[in-house]
């Protein structure tokens, strides 16, 4: 269960488009948007483990063409998002950003991102400590990884919310947006190379 508990711990904490995007909503948007936004992704991080736990997950994503339909919209999405992170505040008219990203926008990203899929596939399908009960393993699983995602997710979202409270000048703010949403993007595009190389 230790290898299992460091395997949760690793593949969460690194920087995906989750976490990036919490961060990146607690920067531009605040704490109360970034707590809505947290509490879709969570709800989609679970719906994905449940399909991952059904074989759903495995099923859907060894058919290419579905494959890269969800990639599409995966950086289709992420760039949304990155933009309206990065336009936080812009007084930009065609792409200011009028309302922060909530739980819908949230639970939509975890349905389209890469990242949930390989990881929730990854934990579920291997790491076996209770093979005699796969049942009592899986409701064991969500329980821990739940304990480590928590408290990940409000982690970046407290480090963004720590950068919007330090009521930078408007100039600082925006190149911080900016930074966020290029990290998204980069790892969006290290997503595609890493499924290029998968398919």
């Amino acid at each position: 269960m230790l290898i299992f508990l460091s395997a949760v711990f690793f593949l969460i904490v690194t920087p995906g488009p989750g976490v990036l995007s919490t961060a990146g909503v607690g920067a531009a948007f605040g704490f109360r948007a970034g707590l809505r936004y947290v509490l879709g992704l969570f709800i989609g991080t679970n719906l994905v483990a449940l399909a991952a736990i059904s074989g759903i997950a495995a099923v859907v994503l060894s058919v290419p063409t579905v494959r890269t339909v969800l990639l599409i919209l995966s950086v289709a999405y992420l760039a949304y998002l990155a933009a309206k992170i990065a336009f936080a505040g812009s007084k930009i008219a065609f792409i200011e950003a009028r309302s922060a990203p909530g739980i819908k926008q949230g639970l939509l990203l975890q349905a389209i991102n890469p990242k949930a899929y390989s990881v929730n596939i990854t934990l579920f399908s291997g790491f076996a400590f209770a093979s005699d009960n796969l049942v009592l393993e899986a409701g064991l699983k969500l329980i821990i990884i739940a304990m480590i995602w928590v408290p990940i997710h409000l982690g970046w979202l407290y480090a963004g919310v720590v950068l919007h409270r330090l009521d930078l000048a408007e100039k600082t703010q925006r190149k911080i947006n900016y930074a966020m949403a290029c990290s998204m993007l980069l790892v969006v595009a290290l997503a595609m190379l890493s499924m290029r190389g998968v398919g």
